[in-house]
């Protein structure tokens, strides 16, 4: 994800590996659909911004093969620990800020990423000038304002802390400068750019085991901003990880908006 010195999750944490390993559990499987879609294979050049964990650029670079580039960019690259092989390049660079590293790729993604990013619009403009004429680009951002529940069915104090301790994230996350319905904006921005045949679906998994590890993770990260700023105690945490911890609840993530399109 595009790093500000206001963002809430830093990858510098001690538990930032985590999180990239939930988030490539709850959301690899319709990433990796669309881009199979896409027709991607031998010699495509390929960028993935703000890349966050690996699991993304190691599917991207068995799909290019030896002939073809991974380009993975974000503003803090600490998460990769081990040295990277062709075709994968890291490099630092911010999509908000800095030119594009490049042009004429076949394939630009971004996931969970545009959100956080101040300039968003700045940021979507590199991304669709660094495509090639008849390049893919694939946005994928949530959507919390569509819907900001943890647990759908708040029917005991197990559930109503869960959503509870969840809006207080929300909350967090809007003073740092999200824009918590960004994701229902992005086919119209896609759009509004000038791309073909953009299209754009949901993802919205509900009482999956990778949300709990998700939802585990992230509090973990956050708990000491939410118990500064008054939003929790850390009684409150202690006992929502412990209820998760439990098996029992049904957890569920925001909605995660897919748009794509082709540059003319």
């Amino acid at each position: 994800m595009m790093r500000t010195d206001r963002y809430l999750l830093d990858n510098r944490q001690t538990e930032a590996g985590s999180p990239f390993d939930a988030f490539a559990a709850v959301f690899d499987p319709t990433t990796f659909r669309h881009m199979q879609g896409f027709g991607i294979g031998s010699g495509w050049r390929c960028w993935e911004v703000g890349a966050g964990g690996t699991s993304v650029i190691s599917w991207l670079a068995k799909r290019v093969g030896p002939t073809g580039k991974v380009l993975a960019t974000d503003t803090d690259t600490s998460w990769m620990t081990s040295p990277t092989r062709a075709p994968v390049e890291v490099r630092v660079h911010d999509v908000g800020l800095d030119m594009p590293p490049g042009e004429g790729f076949d394939l630009v993604h971004a996931r969970l990423a545009l959100v956080h990013v101040r300039d968003r619009e700045r940021a979507l403009r590199a991304m669709i000038k660094a495509l090639r004429p008849g390049g893919r680009i694939l946005v994928e951002d949530t959507d919390p304002a569509l819907q900001p529940l943890l647990c759908l069915e708040e029917y005991g104090p197990e559930q109503q802390l869960a959503n509870r301790l969840r809006h207080a994230c929300l909350t967090l996350l809007a003073e740092r400068g999200a824009d918590l319905a960004y994701g229902r904006t992005l086919p119209r921005l896609l759009r509004q750019a000038g791309l073909r045949g953009v299209g754009a679906d949901a993802y919205f998994p509900v009482a999956s085991p990778a949300c709990a590890a998700l939802e585990t993770t992230t509090i973990r990260q956050v708990r000491d901003e939410l118990v500064s700023s008054g939003l929790a105690t850390e009684q409150d945490i202690d006992r929502h990880l412990a209820n998760m911890a439990s098996g029992g609840m049904d957890l569920a993530t925001a909605p995660m908006i897919s748009a794509w399109g082709r540059k003319a």
